[in-house]
């Protein structure tokens, strides 16, 4: 990882950022403490199809029936 001062960031950004998109991280630092990293951005994922699951889990009939006494106490205790 690549530190850059202010000014050398400003001066060159399109050439920091061509690297970047490469995959390269750089940290841009003020008066040698580091104050930002550019990183790329995270790839766009697919949007999530409804019910591609369906048929994977089957809820139990007692799935809202209230718990045993003995596990009630252990989680309220």
């Amino acid at each position: 990882m690549e530190h850059v001062n202010i000014h050398e960031a400003k001066t060159h950004l399109s050439r920091l950022l061509a690297r970047v998109q490469a995959g390269e991280e750089i940290v841009i630092a003020k008066a040698g403490r580091p104050i930002a990293r550019l990183v790329p951005m995270g790839v766009a994922r697919d949007r999530r199809t409804l019910g591609r699951d369906r048929g994977l889990f089957e809820v139990p009939d007692n799935f809202d029936a209230p718990l045993p006494d003995d596990l009630l106490t252990a989680f309220e205790s």
